[in-house]
């Protein structure tokens, strides 16, 4: 209740504001959906067109969770979804999943852009200095291999599958590290089930978030980098930021859930696609792959690579540039050409 408190008061905030402001377009990036509500009266008024970017599907996502389970909130959640879309000169969805669920709606294809989270692939180059520094800093590192996840500890996250990794490492006397670096809701009781498990400080840390400038020696000092989440449907469509870091430091890359990622991930060879393995399975494959130099360096140039024909920054925010522009040129069936979201 008290977040949709928050968001209708932003709304309405939001609206009065925008209606004040000048332009040619009004853009208007969701999560939540109540962002439409100060977008679309405003579009309307100003008279000029609304470009609505999907980062998640709502109400899909929240449901899933089950965070939104009054059958009244459903309905209305769903009959915003579909008001927004309607409303929408273009779409813009952050994964080729979410454009298919827009789609499938009753929104034009042609009118969907797919253009994910961004790999920033200057930034975030391999920085051998900063990765030794890390690793000089950290006594119980040194040059053993190192699994990291960087992120929230949220509750879609799943990152106590974390602690049963270490388990399962430390149990085939594995000398590989695991750093979890995060903060959320879910973070003390990782760790408190670390602490059960008696692997938190023997081969599981956690530490504190790191300022984004610090991410990049971070994922230099990685052996493989990991993203995570619960096993839902809905989690596969996901865009997560921390995936699109690892490629563009060209840090192997563990994922642990299915969807458009993990088949990137397995077609172009650039980590470990190990969506429904075991703890145990997942624990024989890192003590294979991570002592792999050979295996570690050519999945690593395969990571970068993706970054850079897929990924930048650069690119992605000009195909959002020709979007806005179709929008406002009045040709917003130009934008499934313009990023059309094809990774093959």
């Amino acid at each position: 209740a008290q977040r949709i408190g928050a968001f209708l008061s932003f709304a309405k905030a939001a609206r009065k504001k925008a209606v004040e402001l000048q332009g040619d377009v009004i853009f208007a990036t969701s999560t939540p959906l109540t962002i439409a509500l100060p977008a679309v009266p405003a579009a309307r008024k100003k008279k000029i067109p609304m470009v609505f970017e999907v980062r998640d599907l709502w109400p899909e996502m929240p449901i899933a969770v089950g965070a939104l389970r009054n059958p009244l909130l459903r309905f209305v959640a769903h009959r915003l979804e579909h008001w927004a879309y309607k409303n929408a000169a273009v779409v813009v969805a952050l994964s080729p999943g979410m454009k298919e669920g827009v789609v499938a709606t009753g929104y034009p294809a042609e009118k969907v852009a797919v253009i994910p989270n961004s790999s920033d692939n200057r930034e975030f180059a391999h920085d051998a200095d900063a990765a030794r520094l890390f690793r000089t800093e950290r006594e119980w590192l040194g040059d053993r291999p190192l699994l990291v996840y960087a992120g929230a500890f949220g509750k879609v996250n799943g990152v106590g599958y974390m602690v049963e990794l270490a388990s399962a490492l430390l149990a085939r006397g594995s000398d590989v590290r695991i750093l979890l670096v995060g903060a959320g809701a879910e973070r003390d009781s990782v760790i408190q089930a670390a602490q059960r498990a008696d692997v938190y400080l023997r081969n599981l840390f956690i530490e504190d978030p790191l300022p984004k400038k610090d991410i990049p020696g971070l994922l230099s000092a990685a052996t493989v980098a990991s993203a995570l989440f619960i096993d839902l449907p809905e989690m596969r469509l996901n865009s997560a930021n921390k995936f699109f870091d690892a490629l563009a430091s060209g840090t192997p890359v563990l994922l642990n859930y299915g969807g458009w990622m993990h088949d990137l991930v397995t077609s172009r060879e650039c980590g470990l696609p190990l969506w429904q393995k075991s703890a145990a399975e997942v624990a024989e494959v890192l003590e294979t792959k991570m002592y792999d130099q050979v295996w570690l360096d050519k999945a690593g140039r395969a990571a970068r690579t993706l970054a850079e024909e897929y990924f930048d920054r650069d690119v992605l925010a000009e195909q959002l540039i020709a979007v806005l522009q179709s929008a406002v040129d009045g040709e917003p069936h130009h934008a499934e050409e313009i990023a059309p979201g094809n990774y093959d």
